[in-house]
């Protein structure tokens, strides 16, 4: 009965160290595999340098943009105080040339006027063309047209055109204007007739 009972045994034994051994293997199989495992995760983590570097390069770029960015709204806030000045001088100057046109027929007036002052016997004449040069001037006035003003002042190439020149019958009288032979005018603050005069030399 024992010599049946001894093989069994052995078989028992070595069934435990086959077992042993496979779990060996397992172990040794799972500790590479987690090894592996780690190494392939280090590959992949980027490393602090890397972080670093692409930091820098996103700032970089986001200031590169913030800048440009900066540079448009300039330019357009330029852009657009320009086209505002330029349609205000359109809106000033739209009917300059029509004004213009007007400045003649008060030259007209003028001259008419100075040629009745002391003429008595058409007194009513005289009035009715003063009413009418009064209403005109005053119209053009309305619309930011004034007379340059010349008496006495000294002479200005901005303003003024000489026609001729007269000697200065004093060093104070020199370089100043003498006779405004055409009136000069402004629309608003643009000369669009110079004066013609004469000046002292």
């Amino acid at each position: 009965m024992n010599k049946q009972n001894k093989p069994k045994t052995e078989h028992t034994q070595e069934e435990i160290l086959q077992k042993e051994q496979a779990g060996e293997d397992k172990s040794r199989e799972t500790k590479v595999n987690s090894e592996q495992k780690k190494g392939k995760s280090k590959q992949q983590e980027p490393s602090k340098e890397t972080n670093a570097k692409r930091i820098q390069e996103l700032e970089s770029k986001y200031n590169q943009l913030k800048e440009s960015n900066l540079r448009l709204l300039a330019e357009y806030e330029n852009y657009r105080k320009r086209s505002m000045r330029e349609k205000a001088e359109l809106i000033k100057a739209g009917g300059e040339s029509v004004l213009v046109g007007i400045l003649s027929v008060v030259d007209d007036f003028e001259r008419g006027l100075a040629a009745v002052q002391d003429n008595s016997e058409i007194t009513a004449f005289k009035e009715g063309m003063e009413l009418i040069y009064k209403k005109l001037t005053a119209y053009l006035k309305q619309h930011g047209v004034v007379a340059i003003e010349t008496k006495d002042q000294d002479f200005d190439t901005d303003l003024h055109e000489a026609i001729t020149t007269i000697p200065a019958t004093d060093e104070k009288q020199r370089g100043k204007v003498v006779e405004c032979i055409q009136k000069g005018y402004f629309l608003h603050d643009k000369v669009i007739r110079f004066a013609k005069v004469v000046v002292a030399n």
